[in-house]
């Protein structure tokens, strides 16, 4: 059964650990995180952006195939299943109706009233649903999924007012960005954890991939309570995929090529979350 994310972050805030929130792109994706959590015995967001919907079917087969995974490989941990940077009300209305148990609108393109107005529209028809409902202000940088723009950091004074639409987390954006970054990571911590002393609901991290581990752990000690990671899976998996090949011209079995990065996926989320959860150590592969 899938839950929304409001358990499992409150809990995280609290005792100063990091949800992860990975990025599904297939089914491959999703049993290889939903097999890695599970034996970790720890609780994941599954994301779904706009682009990973259009590309599996649809938020109704990504569901199904969800609960099919969970119920196939007897998994027991808590499991959110998540649109991620919904760009519109309606998108995520699709997404709930589908079955998924949390949302993100991402209205931060707009000016601070337009953003709270559509976010205030989903919140009201999310919670009347059971869903948890993200929202961003400011901006996150570089480009993911079709989701492009320049950095603008949110100021405290956005933050608390789009709280005010009942939100049950908020992704600020304070120097992160989407993708590879071009230089270095600049994330605005003191800002961060004013926010967080502020707010009473969990601060979300977007753009985790390339951020060094020990802006992540400070980030987390900021109030950062869950983290999304896309990019650096991809990067991962991509690499072994790469090389195998390169290494087996002769094999074509798309079983055999997609599976060939499962083992570099598990063992960075097995990385992640010990970064992520320092209390927790992972078993290995």
């Amino acid at each position: 059964m899938l839950v929304n994310f409001n358990e499992m972050l409150n809990l995280a805030k609290k005792d100063k650990y990091a949800v992860p929130h990975f990025n599904i792109n297939n089914l491959e994706w999703a049993k290889y995180v939903l097999e890695k959590m599970q034996e970790e015995n720890l609780p994941v967001i599954l994301g779904v952006s706009e682009g990973a919907k259009k590309y599996m079917g649809g938020f109704y087969t990504i569901r199904c195939m969800v609960e099919g995974l969970i119920k196939d490989l007897n998994i027991t941990i808590p499991v959110c299943l998540h649109l991620d940077h919904g760009s519109s009300f309606e998108s995520c209305k699709e997404a709930i109706d589908a079955g998924f148990s949390s949302v993100m609108i991402d209205a931060s393109k707009y000016d601070l009233e337009t953003n709270k107005k559509i976010t205030k529209e989903v919140v009201d028809y999310a919670h009347s649903k059971g869903v948890s409902v993200e929202a961003e202000v400011g901006h996150v940088g570089g480009a993911e999924d079709n989701v492009y723009g320049d950095v603008f950091r949110a100021t405290l004074e956005d933050c608390i007012e789009i709280s005010k639409t009942g939100i049950d987390a908020l992704a600020p954006a304070l120097g992160s960005v989407h993708g590879i970054y071009k230089g270095e990571p600049n994330l605005d911590f003191d800002r961060m954890k004013q926010i967080d002393e502020t707010l009473s609901i969990p601060l979300v991290l977007h753009g985790g991939t390339g951020i060094p581990y020990d802006m992540i752990k400070k980030a987390i000690s900021c109030g950062i309570s869950k983290i999304n990671i896309n990019t650096e899976l991809q990067v991962t998996w991509h690499k072994d995929v790469l090389e195998f090949i390169k290494e087996n011209p002769n094999i074509y079995d798309p079983r055999k090529v997609i599976g060939s990065g499962e083992v570099s996926i598990k063992n960075k989320i097995n990385e992640l979350i010990d970064i992520f959860n320092p209390n927790h150590i992972s078993s290995k592969n």
